[in-house]
């Protein structure tokens, strides 16, 4: 049926489907087939689309649409006559002046409006006449624009750097040492190095070819400087006022308001009615562009959730051993890559992919989204399919045979600068500013932060518990501490104020510490063993921080029967027997070890798996665990106690720590014998007499028999809670159950 279904959504998308949508859909169908459940598994990626709160990406985001309108106004306001005119006074009369002109406006008409098929479709018209008239051969000319579409996109601020930042940003792989204000300058000198290649290949064409060159006049470059400086200064303007220490929103905001004025105002080259249609496209690419962010944001959760990069880490790692074989195999699929998708989408959806891959072969994330950005680049001129190809084949209104072949000298070109470039990563690390050095001031920031948090928490150090009470501890037999000094430090702000819930949440059971209220100790249990079982033990981001009460796991049922499992049933040939509709026939086999008794899972058994299996080893504990730690119907277990046992008032009695014996499951071990540490320790949970002394109002013989008919009931629900878990692993994992 799954199958089916991404056959469908494929389709889907080749007919021409918005890709939001399809990443949704994606999205929602990997949720309803994993086994957290849709209503988890969808809701937790839409939360995380409606989440991004990292300042980084929050900044980013925030000047998109800003330099997306200033690129609009910049190209409907003819800034490229005035920056050709500028460049041919300059260098027109060198051997190939009029070709390293091309490339050097193409390169920074990119820069504006971060589109190579703008760049085309406003400048071929100009330039092209130029280079004929001058004597370059048309098909020369034609493959020089074409190819040179899109070389400005390595240089600030085109908007493909600030996508990828934010993108990256997104994946949090490295939110300590990623800084898109930094990246925005990762690809000015491999920027330089490939117009440099190409332009030597424009100089080469015109000494081979004797090609004329234009008569150098200073009253015509002085002319035509003054007329293109006002728009000259945009770039480096950004480029100062982020080495000045300016935010990217201020740059951003102050680049529209002065685009606006200059082409407004003083060049007249726009009107107030023309902004309205402007500004209309405008915001439709925004729109646009905003929708694949956030969609691919939730569909990069569902991902990661599913360790779809995880497992493509340890695919890679497992056939390719060499980080050089890595990186040529990078620039193979993001060649094609680049040829079948635009550069935006290509960024969201494939980025959060070979990220993580690329880091466990220790790429540097600057030189990896300058390699990722320069693909994209030569995948616009790749045939079959690169999208420049085809713009400059209907701009010139030649065919596309011809203007592939007019390229493949450029191409080649960018192929070997990519190369160049690609295994020589001190090129991109000399054009990384040093990060900035507010280490300190940050410390001290992040202390004070810390403290006034602190303040508002009634225990800062937290054990953690079962809804009894119990301690749950770790492998290594300590009881698993949360600290909430712990929690500031974390990068991202939805997981820092996961990790500080738990804490105010028993603080408003519990305000004072000193408390030995047996109803507020009762609370502040139940707060952290919801709050374990909900964020701890469900978050599939973080298997690794999963705890369990469970060492051993006998798979049998309330009465002590082996589980049965799904066996396929075999031929004398010894393959599968098949039924009417082509499915293996199975039939229902008991789990026995060797020796003929029941199946006995160990949970150090699955640290010797590796990565998916070892996870789905240890979920069955984790699973189980979640049944000891917060057991079903303990509430109504209490009631029922109290009110067979005549309690006072009928209410129901605090729940009193166990010795163990409620947190058992079939043959698992018990969650723990020991009781919490007292409130004085710092520990949320009360000690064994303060929870169990007091639960009702009463006699002491009540108090006893609430308390022991608490724990029979809650001991029956819990096993009834285990045999469910481990019959829905068994089924959804038939091969590892039958291990031993």
């Amino acid at each position: 049926m799954m199958t089916i279904l991404i056959i469908l959504l494929a389709l889907v998308f080749i007919s021409g489907a918005p890709l939001f949508t399809i990443m949704l859909g994606g999205t929602a169908l990997g949720a309803f087939f994993s086994m957290r459940g849709f209503t988890i598994g969808f809701d937790g990626a839409i939360n995380k689309m409606f989440g991004i709160s990292g300042r980084d990406e929050i900044e980013v985001l925030s000047t998109i649409p800003l330099f997306i309108y200033a690129g609009y106004l910049l190209a409907e306001a003819k800034t490229a006559d005035r920056l050709v005119r500028f460049a041919n006074a300059m260098m027109g009369w060198l051997p190939g002046g009029l070709a390293i002109v091309t490339i050097g406006t193409c390169a920074l008409f990119t820069v504006f409006t971060g589109a190579s098929g703008v760049t085309i479709i406003a400048l071929g018209g100009v330039l092209m006449p130029a280079l004929v008239k001058n004597g370059y051969p048309e098909r020369f000319s034609m493959g020089l624009i074409a190819g040179t579409g899109s070389v400005g996109l390595l240089f600030p601020p085109a908007l493909p750097l600030f996508i990828y930042g934010t993108v990256y940003g997104l994946t949090g792989l490295d939110k300590e040492n990623w800084d898109t204000g930094r990246f925005l300058f990762a690809g000015v000198v491999p920027g330089m190095v490939l117009i440099g290649m190409m332009s030597a290949v424009a100089v080469f064409v015109a000494v081979k070819k004797k090609l004329p060159r234009q008569k150098f006049s200073v009253g015509e470059l002085g002319k035509s400087f003054i007329a293109a400086l006002p728009e000259l200064m945009i770039p480096f303007g950004v480029i100062v006022g982020l080495a000045s220490g300016f935010g990217l929103p201020e740059i951003a905001s102050i680049t529209v308001l002065y685009v606006a004025i200059l082409e407004i105002a003083i060049f007249r080259a726009l009107t107030l009615k023309q902004m309205w249609g402007i500004s209309f496209e405008a915001m439709a690419m925004i729109g646009a562009i905003f929708m694949i962010i956030f969609a691919s944001t939730a569909f990069t959760d569902f991902m990661v959730n599913a360790e779809v990069p995880k497992k493509l880490v340890a695919i890679t790692q497992e056939n390719v051993e060499s980080k050089i074989v890595f990186l040529l195999a990078i620039n193979v699929i993001l060649l094609i890559v680049g040829t079948v998708m635009d550069i935006f989408s290509a960024i969201v959806v494939v980025l959060p992919l070979i990220a993580p891959i690329a880091k466990a072969y220790g790429i540097d994330p600057y030189h990896l989204g300058v390699i990722f950005l320069l693909n994209l680049e030569v995948g616009y001129l790749h045939p079959p399919v690169g999208l420049n190809l085809f713009l400059t084949s209907v701009k010139f209104n030649r065919p596309i045979t011809e203007v592939m072949w007019a390229t493949v000298p450029f191409l080649v070109t960018m192929i070997v600068a990519l190369l160049v470039i690609t295994y020589v990563p001190a090129i991109t690390a000399v054009s990384v500013p040093e990060p900035p050095r507010t280490a300190p001031i940050k410390n001290l920031i992040t202390l004070v932060e810390t403290g006034i948090e602190e303040g508002k928490v009634s225990i800062a150090q937290i054990a953690l518990v079962d809804v009894m009470g119990n301690e749950i501890k770790g492998l290594d037999g300590k009881p698993v501490m949360r600290q909430f000094k712990d929690c500031k430090a974390i990068a991202d702000e939805n997981d820092r104020n996961v990790c500080q819930l738990v804490f105010f949440n028993v603080t408003a059971c519990r305000p004072d510490a000193k408390s030995q209220d047996p109803k507020q100790i009762a609370c502040a249990n139940r707060a952290i063993a919801e709050w374990t079982v909900a964020n701890m033990n469900g978050d599939a981001l973080h298997p690794e921080y999963a705890v369990t009460t469970m060492w051993e796991l006998a798979l049998v049922d309330a009465d002590g029967k082996p589980l049965e499992h799904d066996m396929p049933i075999l031929g004398k040939d010894g393959t599968p027997v098949l039924d009417d509709a082509g499915d293996p026939k199975t039939e229902k086999k008991p789990l026995l070890a060797k020796d003929g008794k029941p199946l006995v899972k160990k949970l150090a058994t699955c640290d010797a798996l590796t990565d998916s299996a070892k996870d789905t080893c240890r979920s069955l504990f984790v699973e189980v665990s979640n049944c000891t730690i917060l057991p079903p119907d303990a509430d109504e277990c209490a009631e029922a106690a109290a009110t067979e046992c005549g309690s006072a008032g009928g209410e129901a009695p605090a729940p009193a720590p166990g010795d163990g014996s409620a947190g058992s499951a079939a043959a698992g071990s018990a969650a723990g014998s020991g009781s919490a540490e007292a409130a004085g320790s710092g520990s949320a949970a009360g000690s064994g007499s303060a929870a169990g002394s007091g639960a009702v109002p009463g006699t002491a013989v009540a108090g006893d028999c609430v308390a022991e008919k608490t724990a029979a009931c809650q001991k029956k629900a819990i096993q009834s809670c285990a045999v469910d878990k481990m019959i829905t692993w068994i089924s959804d994992n038939p091969d590892q159950a039958a291990q031993e």
